[in-house]
């Protein structure tokens, strides 16, 4: 019997790496067609790059090759030199469109970016590279910069409106009344339940200077009257009573002590036979690589921030008080995991 010598890895393979090697490429082309509202422009109607060229003011010899990036990737079409968006584009990319994720895109090409860039350094010291806590309600809190709150919450509500509806759908909400979306900013999501389900009242808890952004999004919605807002700290603050208490995106900021903290929180306020409810893109043994990656997209961003292991959250819930009942995997962007807990009746 011989020892088959073992293949050696192909030209493929060696191809595979080189384009993860350069993927942010293609992350920097479509950040700049977000950033100089090429899709948007185009949302209008098809235009040659002349008119692409003459509305952004560019001059370069560079906007050929880019617009051809742009067509490559799936984002733009091109006949007879007339560019204009592709469906998926012009369906997700478009502000104002109901599945617009572009905030996304920006707030990764404007601040994400540059973080990553510094990521050898998180490596060897563990600390965020922001250096400052750059959530909504920090932004609200420290400067009164609603503008740029508002860029935030647009890559926020890129991936809740997602969860709004995988939530919405895979729980029976006939059996609570009402509910808490403690860290729920501008309440895109408890809109969204209310709207879906006409018998909740909601309540969104978040720092007290987010109301403005919170009145604005609650009147464009149609919400104002089932969806209120409560102003305070989260972590020393009693949080309003309600059937549920919810956790969106908001563990995952936070060092471990924290996350007990704030379990321990919804014990408190929540009456006998409440349900807790907590989402994030929660690690388990069957993780994908995109996992691991948002996990590392929370380290970076804020200190202590991080996704965290199923039987942590269910272990942590447990030592709070809590009956685990599930944890449901979401059809999300982050591939959600939601744990549903319940205080002893």
């Amino acid at each position: 019997m011989t020892n088959a010598t073992p293949q050696a890895p192909s030209l493929a393979e060696a191809r595979q790496i080189l384009q993860l090697n350069v993927a942010y490429t293609r992350a920097r082309v479509l950040h700049t067609a977000m950033e100089l509202g090429l899709f948007e422009f185009l949302a209008a109607g098809p235009r040659t790059e002349a008119d692409i060229r003459e509305q952004g003011g560019l001059r370069s010899h560079l906007v050929t090759d880019w617009l051809d990036a742009l067509v490559s990737l799936g984002l733009l079409t091109a006949e007879d030199g007339v560019y204009a968006n592709s469906a998926r584009a012009d369906h997700f990319l478009v502000p104002g469109r109901p599945h617009y994720i572009g905030g996304a895109v920006l707030q990764h090409g404007r601040v994400h970016y540059e973080l990553w860039n510094r990521f050898s350094d998180a490596l060897h010291d563990g600390r965020a590279t922001s250096g400052r806590n750059i959530t909504a309600g920090a932004v609200v809190d420290e400067q009164p910069d609603l503008d740029r709150a508002r860029r935030f919450l647009d890559h926020m509500d890129t991936f809740n409106q997602f969860v709004a509806t995988e939530l919405s759908g895979s729980l029976d909400w006939s059996q609570w009344t009402t509910f808490v979306d403690v860290g729920g900013a501008r309440g895109n999501l408890a809109a969204q339940l209310v709207l879906d389900h006409p018998h909740l009242k909601g309540t969104v808890f978040d720092v007290p200077g987010v109301k403005p952004l919170f009145d604005e999004h609650m009147a464009a919605r149609g919400t104002a009257d089932r969806v209120g807002f409560a102003g305070g700290d989260f972590f020393t603050d009693p949080l309003p009573a309600a059937d549920v208490i919810l956790f969106g995106h908001v563990l995952h900021d936070h060092p471990e002590e924290s996350r007990r903290t704030l379990l321990a929180q919804a014990f408190n306020a929540l009456p006998p036979g409440g349900t807790l409810l907590v989402y994030d893109a929660m690690l388990d043994s069957d993780s994908e690589a995109g996992a691991y990656l948002q996990s590392l997209v929370c380290s970076v961003i804020l200190d202590g921030g991080s996704e965290y292991r199923v039987r942590e959250i269910s272990a942590w819930a447990e030592q709070a008080g809590f009956e685990v009942e599930r944890v449901v995997p979401l059809d999300t962007m982050t591939h959600d995991r939601l744990l549903v807990a319940r205080k002893p009746g």
